[in-house]
């Protein structure tokens, strides 16, 4: 008997061992670099704004830092939970997603910023219900394909129920409103269902009409027309409608080559409004000129590239929900981050999107660290032994 214990603890340490070799450390590695430069950039970005308003430079970086420690915290959490407890809470997730998108538009209960009703305040916490419902979504949708994947590839039904439930997302951010989040949910909802093997066509059509009904919507908007006008011709207003995207491209040109140098920004010297959020890439790229931009652009593919990696090597291992997961975080990250990047350099209409890891707001950094996190155990799980594949003489050991 004390021959056996013996033997099966040392298969167990060599699992163990096997595991901790195979954590993906350019993965980790290059999160935990995006996560202490987006730190570094929000102290920049908002000494100045802080300074004013709450009479202490470092105010905004103590609370990206408090939120960092969180996401740190909570991602272990996330590594060691195993993926079939996602599994099996992806329909409550959803639902729970719902219900804070419902109640964020309740009067009193949700708290408007800047014209939008985005935020619960729940004692010193406030909670941005746009931001767990994109990992809500993917929980869902991941656990969806894996459920009714043949009814997905082969009739119209399977796939419009999950397209159903995105546009009722959808609808309810576009009533706070959150055009950009709505944008970003649904691109990745198609993204996923694609890779889940819906035919082309049918996800062309589909992809055709959401542009279709988003851009109707842009257009039917007065201000978000205005915002659509300016970002065609900034120059054209340059001190009203198009005054923050002409600040951004001032930051690129002061920028040149190899910027200005750490902490040296202009621009954010109450030129360039939200300097610290949606804009923090201008900042970036004022002080670290075009080749630090250009590679931190390709941090950023280099992100979303391993995500699909992982999600392949998931596939091919048979573990569809994890693959289908990892698709889903690739694609929203890399979406995500290239409409901010977008929007800053002048490219895209101006939204409110956060650059993931990078940009001030405590609850998008904490859920793009649950993502990051969720990748890490998905490779994790790629290269675990299932206990049915022990070769045979180990067993006969064991046993």
């Amino acid at each position: 008997m004390k021959y056996r214990r013996q033997a099966s603890s040392h298969l167990h340490a060599g699992r163990a061992g096997s595991q901790l070799q195979h954590h993906d450390f350019y993965l980790i590695g290059l999160a935990l670099f995006l996560l202490g430069l987006g730190l570094v950039m929000v102290a920049s970005a908002s000494v100045s704004v802080a300074e004013r308003h709450y009479l202490d430079p470092l105010h905004y970086f103590w609370r990206q830092s408090v939120a960092a420690v969180l996401g740190l915290s909570i991602s272990i959490v996330i590594i060691k939970t195993p993926l079939i407890v996602w599994q099996q809470l992806s329909v409550p997730l959803l639902i729970l997603g719902i219900f804070l998108l419902i109640l964020v538009l309740i009067p009193g209960v949700g708290r408007e910023v800047n014209g939008s009703m985005r935020w619960i305040s729940i004692g010193p916490i406030n909670l941005q219900s746009s931001e767990p419902v994109k990992l809500c979504v993917i929980a869902y949708l991941a656990g969806y394909l894996v459920r009714h994947r043949d009814k997905v590839m082969s009739s119209f039904a399977g796939f419009i129920r999950p397209v159903g439930v995105v546009t009722l997302v959808a609808g309810l951010l576009l009533l706070e409103p959150d055009y950009g989040s709505a944008v970003v949910l649904f691109g990745t909802a198609l993204g996923m269902l694609f890779m889940g093997g819906v035919p082309l066509s049918r996800f062309t059509a589909w992809m055709l009409t959401a542009m279709s009904v988003l851009i109707s919507l842009a257009i039917l908007s007065p201000y978000r027309m205005q915002r659509l006008t300016s970002f065609i011709d900034p120059w054209q207003d340059p001190f009203n409608s198009g005054f923050q995207l002409t600040q951004a491209l001032i930051a690129f040109g002061r920028g040149d080559w190899f910027g200005v140098g750490l902490g040296n920004s202009v621009q954010k010297l109450f030129y360039l409004p939200e300097a610290h959020t949606d804009f923090v890439f201008a900042v970036f790229a004022e002080e670290f000129g075009l080749f630090g931009s250009i590679l931190l652009i390709l941090a950023f593919l280099f992100l979303v590239w391993r995500a699909f990696i992982i999600a392949k090597l998931a596939e091919q291992s048979g573990k569809d929900f994890a693959a289908y997961v990892a698709y889903g975080v690739g694609i929203l990250i890399g979406l995500q981050a290239f409409i901010n990047i977008g929007v800053n350099m002048g490219v895209l209409p101006t939204k409110g999107l956060t650059l993931p890891l990078i940009s001030y707001g405590g609850n998008s950094l904490i859920v793009s660290c649950i993502l990051i996190a969720l990748l890490v155990r998905v490779e994790l799980e790629n290269h675990q032994i299932p206990s049915n594949d022990i070769p045979e003489a180990t067993a006969v050991y064991v046993a």
